[in-house]
């Protein structure tokens, strides 16, 4: 039989079965380009995000309240270019342009490493800033009170408590990084997408190829969303607790009278 004579269900069995492995080395590269680098594009995010929230001292010399202002201006070019331009075109901007302007010839890794962190870097930042800003401006001045500086302040006060507020956006970011590398086939980069393509222009199994590969990639990003989801609510911590202390008066203090030993509810 041939695939002419199949039907639409023995295709879809036939691609998996022939090109498996295919589909597998596609689907790792897929994710191992998304995690890698949302994670890179997290530490990116995370300090522009920092930078852009800098304020210089009034006591600041003239030069260090320059030197600020232009770092910002910096950064803020480098978030809007990003965000405001597609993915696709960074990737043959980056990848072509190293190649004939500097003569620089990044390989595969290497290229799509680069394009996708700086990409989520730029959309992190402004979540990052987002957040720092969300966090209560009493925490920051309590900081600077005890002598915190501000680096100090973010990194032991600001974001841990910030860090819980951009969680359901950082599994975003993953989730359509999953999705956006399929871009990165416009470079050579063999993913989940190039390999649909490859099969596709092999047997000309155009609409049951894409099928297969939309299963897998719903599969990885359901799978990823809950695991994010599970993450958020592990974060959040037990919804009740009681406070570890020696002092039975305080102990007793604000606590409901079924959580103090001795006492029952009324």
């Amino acid at each position: 039989m041939t695939i002419a004579d199949m039907s639409f269900i023995q295709r879809m069995i036939y691609i998996v079965q022939t090109y498996s492995g295919s589909l597998l080395k596609g689907t790792g590269v897929t994710m191992a380009i998304a995690i890698i680098c949302t994670a890179l594009g997290c530490l990116i995010g995370f300090g522009v995000g920092i930078v852009q929230t800098i304020e210089p001292k009034r006591s600041a010399s003239p030069i260090s309240k320059f030197l600020i202002k232009f770092v910002k201006v910096i950064l803020s070019i480098y978030v809007e270019f990003f965000r405001g331009t597609p993915m696709m075109l960074q990737a043959a901007f980056i990848y072509y342009g190293a190649s004939q302007l500097f003569g620089i010839n990044m390989g595969m890794w290497k290229a799509a490493i680069l394009i996708v962190s700086i990409n989520t870097g730029a959309y992190m930042a402004e979540t990052v800033r987002g957040g720092i800003l969300s966090v209560d401006i009493g925490q920051t001045e309590g900081a600077k009170a005890i002598g915190m500086n501000h680096f100090q302040t973010m990194t032991s006060v600001i974001l841990p408590q910030a860090l819980r507020l951009i969680m359901p956006q950082i599994g975003n970011n993953l989730i359509i990084n999953i999705k956006d590398t399929c871009v990165l086939s416009i470079i050579g980069t063999v993913e989940l997408f190039f390999t649909f393509k490859s099969i596709s222009g092999a047997l000309y199994t155009y609409f049951e190829a894409a099928t297969v590969t939309l299963i897998i990639y719903f599969i990885l990003t359901f799978t990823c969303s809950r695991i994010m989801r599970y993450l958020e609510t592990r974060m959040d911590g037990p919804a009740n607790f009681d406070l570890a202390t020696t002092d039975t008066l305080a102990y007793t203090s604000g606590l409901n009278s079924a959580h103090v030993p001795g006492r029952e509810r009324l």
